[in-house]
């Protein structure tokens, strides 16, 4: 019996560390994919016009999310008018919002430039939380936010964010950005209004299929200014990753992760996001290093762990 107890205890072990192992490759995975968004957008809108490259993210991303909440439609009926009120705001800013100001930004601005300022997100997804939903303002989410302009403005002020314009240019292509890192906010936010009635997989998918004929409305004015046949192969490729990847696999891994770990494990990985933007971005844009883009990125990261740090405080 003795032995048998052992045995026993060493086998639920090890299947909670294999828990655990799936949960942490979940979370990873998922902030990796989301942190490929930020040059593959570039990719993307360097190729057709903004609100066709919009469409085809939502609605290819719409598919990609279809496995994972078709089940769970029936979860619809118990969410409130509060509810249906949320998923409207999410799609209008978290799907409508964050496409066109990503991808106008990206117009502008070199992807690391991009990289750089959307890893203010947590820290503006916290000041957000203080001025709309009355959470408390403590000294590391004040300092988080602090570091994130911070970051931001000393890539402008050194020139390390630039793109294909000029200075003027690139300021306002990181306007429009951080314009997207303001709606991904009040994505995740309003999010987390609905999460007990609907999972947040389904709130994603029904975000994404209310945004698609907003969007086809949209691209039909810039249909004409498209050539499908000039696109090459990569590119199309890339479009398909904006969606499935970014938006629906992305999506999926990440709240996997969630389900089977602490929220304060979770947000240890959110620091994956900016780093694989900033790898990706040279990778797959064969952008040149420089380590102004460093230093900036070194400060708004440090952002990124004090809000880390404040959520497993919290937990």
């Amino acid at each position: 019996m003795a032995a048998y107890g052992r045995f026993a205890s060493m086998t639920e072990q090890k299947t909670a560390e294999s828990s655990d192992a799936l949960a942490f490759a979940c979370l990873a995975s998922g902030m990796i994919l989301f942190g490929s968004a930020t040059p593959v957008s570039k990719i993307v809108t360097d190729v057709m016009p903004v609100f066709v490259g919009s469409l085809l993210r939502v609605g290819v991303g719409a598919l990609a999310l279809a496995p994972f909440a078709i089940g769970r439609l029936g979860d619809v009926k118990k969410a409130s008018r509060k509810d249906v009120i949320a998923l409207a705001a999410i799609a209008l800013f978290g799907m409508v919002g964050f496409s066109a100001f990503m991808l106008y930004g990206m117009r502008m601005i070199s992807g690391v430039g991009g990289a750089v300022v959307m890893a203010t997100t947590p820290a503006v997804t916290a000041a957000a939380a203080i001025l709309f939903f009355g959470e408390s303002a403590t000294a590391r989410k004040i300092l988080a936010l602090v570091l994130a302009v911070g970051g931001v403005a000393l890539l402008h002020v050194t020139g390390a964010a630039g793109g294909d314009g000029g200075g003027g240019t690139a300021l306002f292509g990181m306007a429009l950005i951080f314009a997207a890192v303001c709606c991904e906010a009040a994505y995740t936010l309003l999010g987390r209004m609905v999460s007990a009635d609907l999972s947040p997989v389904l709130v994603a998918f029904l975000a994404a299929t209310a945004s698609i004929p907003l969007f086809a409305v949209l691209a039909a004015f810039q249909w004409s200014d498209f050539d499908a046949g000039a696109v090459s192969a990569g590119e199309w490729a890339a479009v398909a990753w904006y969606g499935a990847g970014t938006l629906a696999l992305g999506t999926a891994l990440w709240y996997a992760g969630i389900s089977r770990t602490e929220g304060s494990i979770a947000a240890v990985f959110m620091g994956l996001m900016p780093v694989s933007a900033l790898v990706l971005s040279y990778v797959l844009l064969g952008e040149a290093f420089r380590w102004l883009h460093l230093l900036g990125f070194g400060v708004v990261f440090a952002s990124v762990l004090l809000i880390s740090r404040e959520h497993m405080k919290a937990e």
